[in-house]
């Protein structure tokens, strides 16, 4: 018990699992509102409005910043860990999910030709984040992990 509890009084941990959770249900309530339907898989799932893995990197930067000081170590790699994750969402993330909804406007031609295809070829659409989502994400972030270091977790 003593791992479990000392992990949840863990600041840094604490922080970035909340930015994580926190954009994950905003991203949900968003999808809900735009598309006027409730869908259980943005709970877990990429993509959308905030970017949960910017939420989450920024989180945990800034609260290793806060608690390790903007010279350690600990500080640079987290920060480095966020540029790399965010620049990989606007990237390959972001340009994946673009060439699924192309590849599956495809596959709904062929389907309109008379070919049948399973309903497993269908590819994720919703995989990458526009620089907005991203943004929003690492300010979400960053805003959790002052809160959070406030409070005194």
């Amino acid at each position: 018990m003593n791992f479990l509890s000392e992990l949840l009084h863990n600041q840094i941990f604490v922080s970035a699992v909340l930015g994580w959770l926190v954009a994950q249900v905003l991203k949900t309530i968003i999808h809900m509102i735009v598309n006027k339907q409730f869908v259980a898989e943005r709970m877990v799932g990429g993509g959308g409005m905030p970017s949960s893995h910017s939420a989450t990197v920024c989180a945990l930067a800034t609260a290793v910043g806060m608690k390790c000081g903007g010279g350690s170590v600990e500080f640079a790699i987290s920060v480095m860990l966020a540029i790399i994750v965010m620049y990989d969402a606007m990237g390959v993330r972001r340009e994946t999910g673009i060439q699924g909804r192309i590849l599956n406007e495809m596959l709904e031609i062929f389907t309109n030709m008379g070919k049948e295809i399973s309903a497993e070829a269908k590819l994720k659409e919703l995989v990458g984040h526009t620089p907005l989502q991203v943004l929003m994400g690492a300010i979400l972030g960053i805003v959790i992990a002052l809160i959070t270091g406030n409070i005194g977790l």
